[in-house]
């Protein structure tokens, strides 16, 4: 989508849409060293926690298409704009909550408002920039970065929130900036008119409602038991509703997900890789917080500048670093490399010790995984966009990022389940914790560890990579 006559507003509306970059990254990121403080404010239990993360990314990951579909027949800055008004008053409940049913519920609803926002940007993007290539390069640039400064000031800005104002202020901070994007868009951004066309609700409902359940039934066995009806029920419910989505999709002529996609050239490939990276690093990333904080008795600040090294290196290296690697050897090679280097990473810190030092167990290891993510992440977009043709790249791009979501949600219900079945309950007791933590590390590098392999055996690497590092600007939207 473009526009024959540049908007002459163009650049200070590209500042409104790398805020909603930088907004719907920071909301992942900001809860971090948070979750500590929220328990305690809200009582949580300890596998409860992991919901404050994944409530808000299975709405994301879940409605993300939808929201594009959304954005495609209402129009994008009314969608932007709905998209903030649903995470504001999200923030401002999540805020307000004394309860973890009512923080929990705020946080879905963060996640609904950022499932419309995210596609409504780069659509915008597109319009204001579509017209000169060079433009648009630059652009992408500028809204690509916004992405890891989202994640890298979430930790930073959690850490001194909590400690110096409040946990709620990690959400309540979105207000007064949701109201400021509110106020400005109908001035900067373009409008366009709502067109007629099918909007597949219940394709974006199944498969949200089929990733809820599996989350919530894994999360819940170690309680309830592998085998008790409950946890049974609950997952073959789940498999019932993905079945619904996929015969939905298969059927409607307008669906969210055109299966033929599939036939796209390394696109499964691309996506299972992609779904094993999110279950290998955010794991990772949750429990690390934890063990800071709950282990070595970090208070939230410290914890958040603690886990800064990581994250600036995660950002430097993915603007400036993995695209030079890829235009040289090609994404499969880079793409295998990152995700063994996180699976060492990782791994690492399955090492970590009850009364462990910063600078001995967690900061190389935090640096080398930090790394592998760099390396891994890009790879994997350009992977499954490496054989779609132009029309089909937005919707190519959307399942990647969608997969992403679902990965992370599985993959920490998966390894709470591990760490609470080797002692991650037992709050106050830190052998107790550091084994939990331990057994969810070694669990997520075995995952980074089948993703190489995957990746190795299954990705077909095309015979040209030139322009790659072009192309990296039009899909990088890097993981907090």
């Amino acid at each position: 989508m473009s526009t024959t006559v540049p908007n002459p507003r163009r650049w200070l509306a590209l500042f409104i849409i790398a805020i909603a970059q930088f907004m719907v990254i920071m909301d992942t990121s900001i809860i971090g060293v948070a979750l500590p403080e929220i328990q305690r404010a809200v009582g949580l239990s300890q596998s409860g926690l992991s919901w404050v993360f994944n409530a808000y990314v299975i709405a994301f990951g879940g409605l993300l298409l939808l929201g594009g579909r959304l954005s495609d027949l209402f129009g994008a800055r009314r969608m932007l704009m709905l998209g903030f008004a649903i995470l504001s008053a999200a923030s401002l409940l999540a805020g307000l909550a004394t309860n973890g049913e009512v923080l929990l519920a705020g946080r879905a609803l963060q996640g609904l408002g950022s499932a419309l926002i995210a596609p409504a940007a780069l659509t915008l993007l597109m319009m204001l920039f579509g017209h000169d290539q060079g433009e648009l390069t630059k652009a992408f640039a500028f809204y690509g970065a916004a992405a890891p400064a989202g994640g890298t000031a979430g930790v930073f800005l959690g850490g001194v929130l909590t400690e110096w104002v409040g946990w709620s202020w990690v959400f309540l901070i979105n207000i007064p900036v949701g109201l400021a994007v509110l106020a400005a868009s109908p001035g900067l951004l373009p409008a366009t008119a709502a067109r007629r066309g099918g909007i597949d609700v219940a394709g974006g409902l199944s498969v949200t409602a089929a990733l809820s359940l599996a989350v919530f039934a894994i999360i819940r066995a170690p309680e309830e038991g592998w085998g008790s009806t409950q946890t049974l029920l609950l997952l073959a419910v789940a498999v019932v509703l993905l079945v619904v989505f996929i015969g939905l999709q298969a059927t409607r002529t307008e669906p969210l997900v055109p299966l033929r996609i599939f036939r796209v050239p390394n696109l499964a490939a691309a996506n299972l890789v992609m779904v094993l990276l999110g279950a290998a690093w955010i794991p990772m990333w949750f429990f690390l917080n934890l063990y800071l904080q709950q282990v070595l008795g970090y208070g939230s600040f410290e914890a958040g500048a603690a886990l800064l090294p990581m994250t600036v290196t995660i950002m430097v290296l993915m603007i400036w670093g993995t695209g030079r690697l890829v235009g040289r050897f090609g994404f499969k090679p880079t793409l295998v490399t990152g995700m063994v280097v996180l699976a060492t990473g990782v791994g690492m810190l399955g090492l970590v010790r009850p009364d462990g030092r910063f600078a001995i167990d967690v900061l190389s290891a935090t640096i080398v995984a930090a790394t592998g993510m760099s390396l891994a992440y890009i790879p994997a977009l350009l992977a499954a966009l490496s054989g779609a043709q132009p029309e089909e790249s937005g919707l190519a791009s959307g399942i990647v990022n969608t997969t992403y979501q679902i990965g992370s949600a599985l993959g920490l219900a998966v390894m709470t389940a591990v760490a609470s079945a080797w002692g991650a309950g037992q709050l106050g007791n830190r052998p107790a914790l550091t084994d939990g933590f331990q057994a969810a590390f070694v669990g997520a590098a075995a995952i980074a560890g089948v993703g190489a392999v995957l990746a190795l055996v299954w990705l077909r690497q095309p015979s040209a990579t030139a322009d790659v590092e072009v192309e990296i600007a039009d899909v990088v939207e890097p993981a907090a």
